[in-house]
């Protein structure tokens, strides 16, 4: 079951009543569920799980069981009402003194429009929230000595998501890369290098790919970040292939040992489907709203079409020039702690291929321009994580920096 709905119900009403007026408030429910009652053995065991205050005196029966549900679910309290029997009010009630103790929650009451709207969207998160627990995401060496601010909390982000960090060192991948044979490389790929030099590179930069697929399987990752400068100098290549190719493929793969930014993108992909485009801003207009984003890879699966080219820092190896569609995205970043995220919205102007910058470039234009000022007053870092999609209000249900 998807969701379940558990009752709470004064003794003082009549039940006849009220099951009637149950029947005819759950029939405007646009969703499948589980009718549970006031049998709470399975509570938590749905990705959504409601409590229906069906009546007012209820308050006292939900401080006797409130804590015994915490303990079946770390979710938030969701109170339904239809507003009869003095049920908002009970529910209210209610919510004020989750509050006093700290404890998330919220009041599911208005048109039928706005319940059905809130309810798909909290069996999104519940769902989310469902596949972060117990995944295994890998450090792959050390984040870059640069990232001073981009290390994570590892038993906040293990309490908080369900999420295990695995330390693997960097000279494991070394070894991996040196026994992986040269791959054959396909033509579609062989067509898109501009040149000799690239076409040279490409085996290694799959070799890396090969070698990194190896780390999942052992590790038993879901994702994972790479301290990727470091195979400049010891491979002579880059892992900007390998992580466009894995990003495409569902596996969260994220730049630089960046920790913060890898967490951003699994819980992006838990929610939306899409790991994202993990970028930095190359430059602000504060008066216009818009922004310059640049990075050497992007999933395959977000963009219209690619081109290989060098990685921009060391012109060497394998750097990935992808062009997106215009329209709709949201940048999102979580910190390291989860104490705060940044999640707004804007649109995707367009994508150019300017010298001097990383290779993928994306033209982005928020709807406030005010909204630049976050980037130069209170950064979550340097990099940040482009959604292909107006996905602010899912990210923020998630309540992490609560």
């Amino acid at each position: 079951m998807n969701i379940a709905i558990y009752t709470l119900t004064s003794e003082l009403h009549n039940e006849q009543s009220v099951a009637k007026a149950t029947e005819e408030f759950l029939a405007t429910i646009s969703a499948d569920f589980d009718f549970c009652g006031n049998n709470y053995e399975s509570y938590g065991s749905a990705p959504l799980s409601l409590l229906y205050i069906r009546t007012g005196g209820t308050e006292g029966i939900f401080k006797r069981i409130y804590k015994e549900l915490m303990a079946k679910s770390s979710a938030p309290f969701y109170l339904l009402t239809s507003g009869k029997s003095n049920s908002l009010a009970a529910s209210m009630e209610i919510l004020s003194f989750l509050r006093q103790q700290g404890i998330q929650g919220e009041i599911l009451h208005g048109s039928t429009a706005y319940i059905n709207q809130r309810i798909h969207l909290l069996l999104q998160v519940g769902k989310a929230r469902r596949k972060l627990q117990g995944c295994r995401l890998g450090i792959i060496g050390k984040p870059s000595d640069w990232l001073i601010s981009s290390e994570a909390n590892r038993e906040i982000v293990l309490e908080k998501l369900g999420i295990t960090l695995i330390d693997i060192p960097m000279q494991e991948l070394l070894t991996a890369i040196d026994s992986i044979a040269e791959p054959k490389i396909d033509e579609t790929q062989m067509q898109k290098a501009p040149n000799e030099g690239i076409r040279k590179a490409l085996p290694g930069a799959l070799r890396i790919y090969h070698a990194l697929k190896t780390l999942v399987e052992k590790y038993q990752l879901q994702g994972f970040t790479l301290r990727c400068f470091d195979l400049l100098s010891t491979v002579h290549n880059t892992g900007c292939w390998a992580l466009a190719q894995f990003n495409s493929e569902g596996i969260v793969a994220s730049c630089e040992g960046d920790v913060p930014a890898m967490l951003s993108m699994k819980i992006a992909h838990a929610l939306t489907g899409c790991t994202g485009f993990q970028a930095n801003p190359a430059r602000i207009n504060p008066d216009t709203g818009e922004m310059l984003f640049a990075h050497c890879t992007i999933p395959f699966c977000m963009t219209e079409r690619y081109e290989l080219d060098t990685h921009f820092e060391s012109g060497i190896g394998v750097g990935i020039r992808g062009f997106v569609k215009p329209g709709p995205i949201t940048i999102f970043k979580l910190s390291g702690d989860l104490s705060r995220h940044f999640a707004e919205e804007g649109e995707l102007l367009s994508c150019q291929s300017e010298s001097g910058l990383c290779r993928t470039q994306q033209i982005i234009r928020f709807s406030q321009p005010s909204l630049t000022h976050y980037f130069l007053t209170n950064p979550i870092g340097n990099h940040h994580i482009i959604l292909p999609s107006h996905c602010k209000s899912l990210l923020e249900e998630l309540r992490l920096s609560e």
